[in-house]
C-alpha cells in the first residue's frame, strides 16, 4: 500500500512545520509579548505601591490634622472654661456688691424707721405723761379735794413711771 509508505515522509514534514510554528510562537510570546506584559504588571505594581504610599502619607497627615484639631479643641475648651469661670466670678462679685449696697440701703432705711419710731414713742410717752398728769390732777382734786398744780402732777407721774 502506497499510502502507508508515505506516512513517514508526511509525518516528518508535518512534525517539522509543527516544531517551526511552535518555536515561532514561543519566541514571539517570549520575546515580544512577555516583556510588554511584564512592564504592564510592573507599572501596575508601581502604581499600587505609589497609591499605598500616598494613602499612608494622607493617613499620617490626617492623624496630624486630627491631633492638631483635638489640641485646638482642648485649648478652646480650656479658654471657654476660663472665660466662664471669670464671668461667674465677675457675676458673683457684682451680685455681692449689689447685695451689700442693698443691705446698706435697707439698714439705713431701718435705722431711719427706728429713729422715727423712737421719736414717735418718745412723743407718745411725753403725751401720755401729759395726759396722765392731767388725769392724776383731776382724780386727786375730785377724790381728795386737794388742788395739785400741773408741775406737781407731772413730777408724780414721772416718779410713778420710773418705778414701774
Amino acid at each position: 500500500m502506497p499510502q502507508l509508505n508515505q506516512i513517514a515522509l508526511v509525518a516528518f514534514s508535518q512534525l517539522f512545520w509543527l516544531l517551526l510554528v511552535l518555536a515561532l510562537i514561543y519566541f514571539g510570546i517570549g520575546k515580544l509579548m512577555l516583556p510588554k506584559i511584564q512592564s504592564t504588571v510592573e507599572a501596575r505594581d508601581r502604581r499600587i505601591a505609589d497609591d499605598l504610599a500616598a494613602a499612608q502619607a494622607a493617613r499620617v497627615a490626617a492623624d496630624e490634622t486630627e491631633a492638631s484639631y483635638r489640641a485646638r479643641m482642648d485649648e478652646s475648651r480650656a479658654e471657654a472654661l476660663k472665660v466662664a469661670a471669670a464671668a461667674k466670678a465677675s457675676s458673683a462679685q457684682a451680685t455681692e456688691e449689689r447685695m451689700r449696697a442693698a443691705n446698706e440701703a435697707n439698714q439705713a432705711k431701718v435705722a431711719a424707721a427706728e429713729a422715727r419710731i423712737r421719736a414717735a414713742a418718745d412723743a407718745a410717752l411725753a403725751e401720755i405723761e401729759d395726759v396722765a398728769a392731767g388725769a392724776a390732777q383731776d382724780v386727786v382734786s375730785r377724790l381728795a379735794g386737794v388742788n395739785v398744780t400741773a408741775a406737781e402732777a407731772k413730777q408724780a407721774v414721772k416718779a410713778a413711771m420710773a418705778n414701774g
